[in-house]
């Protein structure tokens, strides 16, 4: 008798491991800064029962530049035929554009008469006029005086 024995030899394949390289995902910080809502606000009365408040408000600041609306309100018992705003500024800020009004400066001072549509105001009426400016070291909110027309 032939005993025949086959040994088989099964070899599996080399195992290779791959290391992928780390990957970081950073997600971009964002920082919001609200700006300081500044309101100065004054009065003046004209006689006859004509008068005027004026509140100034930085409506929105960045590096070096900065918006600004002023709105005037008729306080008085009659209506307006006009008004004027005065301001003079601390800082060096100056004005660039300025809309719903005329606008007269002198260095430092700063005076805006009504537009031709606007100076008409009813007793507790309002309008806004508002300006971008800029800034360097500071933008302090002004004291604004209101003259009644």
């Amino acid at each position: 008798t032939t005993t025949t024995t086959t040994t088989s030899t099964t070899t599996r394949p080399t195992t290779t491991t791959t290391t992928r390289p780390t990957t970081t995902t950073t997600q971009p910080t964002t920082t919001t800064t609200q700006p300081t809502t500044t309101r100065t606000t004054t009065t003046t009365t004209s006689g006859s029962g004509r008068s005027c408040a004026a509140t100034y408000t930085v409506a929105g600041q960045w590096p070096s530049g900065f918006q600004a609306d002023v709105t005037v309100r008729n306080t008085g018992d009659v209506a307006l035929d006009g008004w004027t705003v005065e301001w003079t500024f601390a800082n060096g800020q100056t004005i660039n554009q300025l809309w719903s009004g005329t606008l007269t400066t002198s260095g430092a001072s700063v005076r805006v008469a009504n537009a031709a549509w606007n100076g008409s105001l009813a007793p507790s009426g309002s309008t806004t006029f508002g300006f971008t400016g800029t800034w360097s070291g500071g933008n302090t909110a002004p004291t604004v005086t209101c003259t009644a027309g």
